[in-house]
C-alpha cells in the first residue's frame, strides 16, 4: 500500500535532521542567491470604497539577490513577476485585473524591481530603496525588509534565506487609475520571499 503524499512528506521530515536556523542575520552566508519561486508571494491590498479592505496575490517571482550581511550597502536585489499571475478570490475580478484597463498583462507582461540602495535600520531590518517598473512606468519604491531565517532546507538540501517586506505604491502614478479614488489609490504590498543559494 502506497503512502499518501502527506504521509510521505511527514516521514521524510521525521527522518531528516533539521539544522539550527540562523537567528542572527550577520551569520547568514554571503553570496549569490536566486528566488525560490514556489515559496515566494506578493500580497497586495486596497481599500474597497472606504468600507472594507480587499487583497490578492501575485506569484511566480523570479530574480537574484547578491547578499553581503556584513556590509548591507553592497547588497543587490533584482526581481521580476509576471502580471498574468495576479489572482484574487473572485474569478471575474482576476480576469479584469489582467485586462487593458488595469494591469494590461498582454502589453506589460512583467513588473520589475531593482534595488539602488540598501540601508540597515535595525538588528534584523533594512530599507531597500529601488525602482519599480509597472504598467510601463518606472517610479521609486522603498521596501521595508525584515530577516526571517536562514539555514538548510531539509527537503531540498539547499541553503535558503528568507525575508518579509512591506511597501506602498500609488497605482494612479503607474497609469492604473480605473475606479480611483473609490477603489483605493494606495496599494499596500506584503512580500514573503525565500532565496536559495545559487551554486
Amino acid at each position: 500500500m502506497k503512502l499518501s503524499h502527506a504521509l510521505f512528506t511527514a516521514a521524510l521530515l521525521a527522518s531528516t535532521p533539521v539544522l539550527a536556523q540562523a537567528a542572527d542575520p550577520k551569520t547568514v552566508t554571503a553570496g549569490a542567491y536566486k528566488i525560490d519561486s514556489p515559496h515566494t508571494e506578493i500580497l497586495f491590498g486596497v481599500s474597497h470604497f472606504g468600507l472594507s479592505n480587499f487583497s490578492g496575490v501575485i506569484a511566480g517571482a523570479e530574480g537574484t539577490l547578491k547578499l553581503n550581511p556584513a556590509k548591507l550597502a553592497d547588497t543587490q536585489l533584482e526581481v521580476a513577476v509576471a502580471t498574468q499571475t495576479v489572482l484574487t478570490p473572485v474569478d471575474k475580478l482576476t480576469g479584469e485585473l489582467r485586462d487593458p484597463e488595469w494591469l494590461d498583462s498582454a502589453k506589460f507582461p512583467k513588473a520589475t524591481f531593482a534595488s539602488k540602495k540598501v540601508t540597515q535600520t535595525g538588528a534584523d531590518t533594512a530599507d531597500i530603496a529601488g525602482e519599480l517598473t509597472l504598467h510601463g512606468v518606472t517610479k521609486p519604491l522603498t521596501l521595508h525588509a525584515k530577516f526571517v531565517g536562514a539555514g538548510l532546507n531539509p527537503m531540498k538540501k539547499i541553503y535558503t534565506v528568507g525575508f518579509d517586506a512591506t511597501g506602498v505604491i500609488k497605482r494612479t502614478e503607474f497609469g492604473v487609475s480605473k475606479y480611483a479614488p473609490y477603489i483605493g489609490d494606495d496599494v499596500t504590498l506584503t512580500i514573503h520571499a525565500a532565496f536559495e543559494a545559487a551554486n
